[in-house]
């Protein structure tokens, strides 16, 4: 089973479209979303897909991830055992 996780990455700067990468030492504004996926992918070499929240201003990185799923119980009633 995948088990979809979104990490973030970006937070917006006020006033207008203006993001910073949340682990950017330097904390560079850039002027547009499009600025900021790019220095993303420039910062990590990593082909994923993004996660835009913007009521609370932030942009995420979607990665999935495999889970194994829990053995179905078995019960001794039923002769499973």
């Amino acid at each position: 089973m995948e088990q979809e996780k979104n990490i973030l990455i970006a937070r917006r700067v006020p006033p207008s479209d203006q993001w910073c990468l949340v682990d950017d030492e330097k904390q560079i504004v850039y002027k547009s979303l499009t600025e900021t996926l790019e220095a993303y992918y420039q910062k990590t070499q990593t082909k994923c897909e993004f996660r835009l929240a913007p009521l609370k201003g932030e942009l995420y990185m979607i990665t999935t991830e495999n889970i194994e799923s829990p053995p179905p119980k078995r019960f001794n009633i039923y002769g499973d055992l």
